[in-house]
């Protein structure tokens, strides 16, 4: 028997149920959750990221939900530098933490650790910003393209944070981002037991849609509204939001949003669906199989 606490971590393309499993088990198993979800840290995007309301919570404490301003950037490291006293006290006082979240990054940075990169350089990122700014993504991917063809394969090309990050290392090091990246295992000083919510394509699909649809009666339109005026920021740059600006500017009828929201939020599940599958240790659950869950989170290995 390990002497170890665990570390339960959820995972599950968007829409397919993790939110609800991760508290029904962390309820079970009388210990918290850890959100590792990017887009819900910011506390005015509470419709637009499905952000779970309070009742849906089981009364389980969630950590790193609604937690930033508009303003704010956290990075996969600031996430895990902030999360890792927050797990140590979960193990501490319950044996037992859950990680949440389909934000492969961010999951990776608390269970794997990140490569050291070189500290930001201001002058390097200011000038990249501006050229963000003033002509937009495409000839920064274009110039990444050139110094690291690797990174331009995988890169989120909707995330320009990342791709600035990654010019700016490129740039800062006149080395390939890529190249300054390992596959770092598994932290060893806990034990991680991985559990994917397994929903057929179609039912997921399906799942994402009608979301949507509950999403523009909840309020998402006014939400979107609301925040016109800080679309420039990062956090902003993102499915249910551009679409929506988009619309407000009238390039795109409102059914036609609505329609590419469908269609960005699909395309968006199957890019996590291939993060999750390219790990073996993911064990694969119905999301409504709490029992299963519970097995695997207290087996003894």
């Amino acid at each position: 028997m390990t002497t170890k606490g665990t570390l339960v971590v959820i995972g599950g393309p968007t829409a397919s149920g993790k939110t609800h499993a991760a508290a029904t088990l962390a309820h079970t198993l009388g210990t918290e959750v850890i959100s590792a979800d990017s887009r819900q840290f910011y506390h005015a995007m509470r419709i637009g990221t499905a952000r779970p309301l309070e009742e849906e919570l089981l009364g389980v404490r969630h950590h790193f939900l609604g937690h930033l301003e508009l303003s704010e950037m956290w990075s996969a490291g600031e996430f895990a530098r902030a999360a890792e006293p927050v797990l140590q006290r979960l193990l501490k006082e319950h044996g037992t933490a859950v990680l949440v979240g389909g934000s492969g990054l961010y999951i990776d940075a608390l269970i794997k650790g990140l490569d050291p990169m070189p500290a930001t350089d201001t002058r390097v990122r200011e000038h990249l910003q501006q050229r963000f700014q003033q002509y937009g993504l495409p000839p920064l991917l274009s110039e990444l393209e050139q110094l690291d063809y690797e990174t331009w394969l995988h890169i989120d090309r909707y995330n320009p944070h990342r791709v600035i990050r990654a010019l700016e290392v490129c740039h800062i090091t006149g080395r390939p981002y890529s190249a300054q990246r390992t596959t770092p295992q598994d932290r060893t000083d806990v034990r991680i037991v991985r559990i994917a919510m397994d929903v057929p394509r179609p039912q997921l699909y399906a799942q994402i849609d009608e979301r949507v649809d509950r999403m523009m009666a909840a309020g998402l339109e006014e939400e979107a509204r609301a925040l016109l005026p800080h679309r420039h920021l990062n956090a902003l740059r993102t499915v249910g939001y551009r679409e929506l600006f988009d619309h407000f500017d009238g390039s795109l009828s409102l059914p036609t949003a609505v329609e590419l929201i469908k269609q960005h939020t699909r395309n968006y599940a199957k890019r996590q669906m291939t993060w999750l599958r390219r790990d073996a240790e993911w064990h694969w659950c119905t999301p409504t199989d709490h029992a299963a869950m519970l097995t695997l989170a207290t087996a003894h290995p």
